[in-house]
């Protein structure tokens, strides 16, 4: 087996204890997860994305282990961002508590094979046809342009979106979660509760972030494994991590100008990338993007932090979700 092959099962085989060790022990279903289980969780996730790195850094080198750490950086952080649409969905098709773990389990699964065919086929297509890395580049500054300048205004509403029209048009809906199932029968009819779509919206609305995390990660490494695994452990923390930060997301009223430095800076990086590599070298632009990335990220979060401190009301959020 060549090193490449080692490693796709290597992580294959991870993945998949991972997931029985996560579904298993760590959750329990009908259960209301708890600040504490839920950062236990989120432990778990970030560690085992990290041994990886370590596995990596061991099997095919550091510049390659510095472009995964780098990328699952990037889309650690676009998770924490994506967690406050989350939020919205659930709370515009009131979802019951008990119901969150099993519904962002299928949503984030249904998320990963989307990204997977995703990938293979921007891959592809950047394989073929290299200009198109300077229309994502184009599309990074424009859309961290917008995302820096964005106000509260433009609040995502998901019963406004495309996605749910669509299938509010198209789809028999039921005006509740039918006790726990995602289709029940009505008139000899089936018809499809809210807890079906909601899973259907957090698929789709993690495609649509997936615009900006892919070109973003194909601007720090071109590799194949770097795109995959970065992507596929950052998505799989996701559900962790909502419930750790789905009462202080809020307060990181920063991040996402933070994010939006980050692409802008990787946008730029992609467009000048001919001219940048004949005078800065590959190990060197990983370390750059490596540290942009943590300073741009750390920072936005400790300023909201501060800003917070320094007197805005702070929202009102239980302790615990026991």
């Amino acid at each position: 087996m060549t090193a490449d092959q080692i490693t796709y099962l290597v992580f294959g085989i991870v993945l998949i204890f991972a997931l029985v060790f996560d579904l298993g022990l760590l959750s329990k279903k009908g259960q209301k997860v708890t600040i504490r289980q839920a950062l236990y969780q989120t432990f778990f996730w970030v560690g085992l994305a990290l041994a990886f790195f370590v596995f990596v850094w061991v099997e095919k080198g550091q510049g390659l282990a510095l472009e995964y750490l780098s990328a699952y950086l990037m889309e650690w952080s676009l998770s924490i961002d994506n967690i406050f649409v989350f939020i919205l969905i659930f709370s515009a098709f009131s979802v019951k508590e008990k119901n969150y773990g099993r519904v962002l389990l299928i949503g984030i699964l249904m998320a990963i094979v989307f990204r997977v065919i995703f990938i293979t086929v921007g891959v592809a297509l950047v394989e073929r046809f290299h200009w198109i890395l300077y229309v994502f580049g184009v599309f990074l500054v424009y859309t961290g342009y917008k995302m820096f300048t964005a106000n509260e205004d433009e609040e995502f509403d998901p019963q406004k979106s495309k996605v749910y029209l669509f299938m509010k048009r198209f789809l028999p809906l039921a005006p509740h979660d039918g006790n726990g199932k995602f289709m029940i029968k009505e008139n000899g009819k089936p018809v499809y509760t809210t807890l079906f779509v909601v899973v259907i919206m957090l698929a789709a609305i993690d495609l649509v972030f997936a615009l900006d995390s892919i070109p973003a990660v194909m601007g720090i490494s071109r590799d194949r494994l770097v795109i995959y695994t970065s992507n596929i452990f950052a998505v799989l923390g996701l559900r962790s991590l909502f419930f750790l930060l789905r009462g202080a997301v809020s307060k990181f009223d920063y991040l996402q100008q933070g994010i939006a430095i980050v692409l802008v800076f990787i946008g730029i990086k992609m467009l000048g990338e001919h001219w940048i590599n004949q005078w800065v070298s590959k190990q060197i632009q990983v370390f750059i993007s490596l540290g942009v990335i943590l300073i741009c990220i750390t920072g936005s979060i400790f300023y909201s932090i501060f800003i917070n401190k320094k007197g805005e009301p702070a929202d009102i959020t239980d302790e615990s979700v026991s």
